[in-house]
This record gives structure tokens, C-alpha cells and sequence, in this order.
């Protein structure tokens, strides 16, 4: 199996825990937690900062010393429905315990101490429609560049109908050339519709050192450390997924692959 793709250690408590150590990169963290009703999970930020992301269920939070009450009323992620967040900063602790049965994604990533802890969502998210013909798909910005809610973290949600593409026209965010092109490592949290479903995701470099093509399964992780990252979801599998990038400047740039750049002019217009 490719090292990029990280199938989930099982279907209870922490299920993923990517490091920047164990993915062997230097900014990005994904933990994913399915709780039962009643169950807590907890940690402490350290030098990193966090955006808890309620993919489904509700939970209580606290963090940074406050109670933020209960988070979620997304049941199944394919509702679309805008998610409940709660950033906390490096230097605090956070516990969640489980009202429904959940699922809580950990993003994480270097924290400054620039931003304090605060609810993200539901409001202010809005589901929006990205690309034309089978390309399109539909977003749920989290913290992007234009929300001033993080120090290093970017987060944000896609929705790919059946038999479309996404990340695509196929590009990458692999050198720190600002404002050509930022750095910035990712990770994406799949889910498919059905659950018994499949998709496929590319990560390849312009000189093949390079290439490789994954077929994701429901609750699959796959990182992106270098290079182009398209995906696609065959007919009658809708496909989910959860960004996190964060690289040395909180700022999205990315140059299109070499073969596609046709299309990126083309739709441009």
C-alpha cells in the first residue's frame, strides 16, 4: 500500500493520528475520533494549534479554560450542512465529550499565539459551487486565507458529486515562492456515499520522481507532501473530503500542472 494513503486503525476512539513525524514533513497534523455517546476524548495543544472540526454528531467542548457547550448537529456528513469548529491555540487543553455518537477531526498545525480559542461555524460558512461541467463541486471554507482565524492552519470542506472531479485541473503548492506559489503540505479526510464506495486520488511531480494512484476507501486519509493531487469519484459514489494544509505563510498560491494549464485558461474566461 502507498505510504501517502492511511487507512484508519479501526472504527472506535482514534481511528488516524498523522504527525508531521510520522508523515515526514514538518507543518500538518489529522487525528480523527469516532466516539459512542458518553465517551471523551482530550488532549493538550502544546506548540501547535487546533481546529476541531465536528464532521458528524454533537459534543461537548471545552477548551482554553471555557465551556463552549454543545457543538454539531450535522448527523451524517452528507447533509452539507455548515459544521460546527472550535480553534483552540497552542498552549491549552481541549475535552470533548460525546452527546451522540461522533465523528471530531483534529487539524493541527504550528501554533504562534496569535489567536485566541473561538467557535468557527455554522455561522458565516456557506456552501458554495467551485468549477463548471464535471468538475464542479461544492465548498464548506472553514478558515481559508480570507478568515483571520489561525496562525498556520487552513481548513476547509468538499463535496464532489458522482462522477466528478476535484482538486482539479490538477495542481500543486510545493515551493516557497511567494506570491507565485505557496508551501504547503495537506492531508484529505474521504468519505464516500455509500460508505461502500471508492475513489481514486493522484499525487504525482512534473518529473515522475513522483507518481502514484490510490484508491480511497470511506475514512481513508491520503497526504499530500509534494506535487499535483486530483481526485475523482466514480458514478454512484458521492465523495467528501477535509482539507487541512499549513506551510511556512498562512496563504494559498498554486501553479497549475503543465498539461492542464489549457483548461485553467479556458475556464478562466
Amino acid at each position: 500500500m502507498s505510504g501517502l494513503l492511511h487507512r484508519p486503525f479501526g472504527t472506535h476512539g482514534k481511528v488516524h493520528d498523522i504527525t508531521p513525524a510520522t508523515a515526514g514533513w514538518r507543518y500538518v497534523g489529522f487525528a480523527l475520533y469516532r466516539l459512542r455517546a458518553g465517551e471523551s476524548a482530550a488532549e493538550a495543544t502544546g506548540d501547535r494549534e487546533a481546529i476541531l472540526v465536528m464532521v458528524e454528531g454533537k459534543a461537548a467542548m471545552r477548551a482554553a479554560g471555557q465551556d463552549w457547550g454543545m457543538l454539531g448537529d450535522r448527523m451524517n456528513v452528507f447533509e452539507k450542512t455548515p459544521p460546527h469548529c472550535l480553534y483552540v491555540p497552542n498552549g491549552a487543553d481541549w475535552t470533548a465529550t460525546a452527546e451522540t455518537d461522533c465523528v471530531i477531526a483534529v487539524c493541527s498545525a504550528p501554533g504562534k499565539g496569535g489567536h485566541a480559542a473561538r467557535r468557527i461555524g455554522p455561522e458565516g460558512i456557506t456552501l458554495t459551487e467551485r468549477g463548471c461541467g464535471t468538475n464542479t463541486r461544492h465548498i464548506n471554507n472553514i478558515a481559508m486565507e480570507a478568515e483571520d482565524y489561525a496562525d498556520s492552519l487552513l481548513v476547509t470542506e468538499v463535496f464532489t458529486p458522482a462522477g466528478h472531479w476535484s482538486s482539479y485541473p490538477s495542481h500543486r503548492h510545493d515551493e516557497d515562492d511567494f506570491p507565485r506559489i505557496t508551501y504547503l503540505e495537506e492531508t484529505y479526510y474521504h468519505r464516500l456515499n455509500p460508505a461502500s464506495g471508492w475513489a481514486v486520488q493522484r499525487v504525482y511531480t512534473d518529473d515522475a520522481t513522483l507518481d502514484e494512484t490510490m484508491a480511497v476507501k470511506d475514512g481513508d486519509v491520503v497526504c499530500v507532501p509534494r506535487g499535483h493531487h486530483p481526485c475523482g469519484a466514480p458514478y454512484g459514489f458521492e465523495m467528501y473530503y477535509l482539507n487541512v494544509m499549513a506551510g511556512p505563510l498562512r496563504k494559498w498560491r498554486f501553479v497549475a500542472a503543465p498539461e492542464v494549464e489549457w483548461i485553467m485558461e479556458r475556464d478562466a474566461k
